[in-house]
């Protein structure tokens, strides 16, 4: 599956643009906003506290990414963030590789 990523925009932190954080403002993960051009959808993705170090230097706004070996759950209500079903979590044997060649240009602003 090939999908467009981009970090939720909100933090200062280099190559993170949001972070989740709990009640006691304790670190929870990254949310990362897939965008599937094939069928014009976009995607909640969270990458666990534990597993955030990992994925930073693959995580940059606006990069074409191909994702293997992830989890597709039902999206809780309480934290639905898109209109999509699922969401995506990253787990041990997640990979993402960016594409760079024939990449489309990602549109930010909409």
């Amino acid at each position: 599956m090939s999908l467009s990523s981009s970090p939720v925009p909100q933090t200062g932190v280099p190559g993170v643009r949001h972070s989740t954080f709990d009640h006691t403002r304790e670190f929870m993960g990254i949310t990362v906003l897939f965008f599937d051009e094939k069928v014009n959808s976009v995607i909640h993705g969270f990458i666990p506290a534990g597993r955030a170090n990992h994925y930073m230097p693959s995580l940059k706004a606006g990069s074409i990414v191909k994702v293997d070996h992830f989890e597709v759950a039902r999206y809780s209500s309480m934290y639905k963030i898109t209109d999509h079903l699922f969401l995506i979590r990253f787990i041990s044997p997640t990979i993402i590789d960016e594409v760079i060649t024939g990449a489309p240009e990602i549109n930010l602003q909409s």
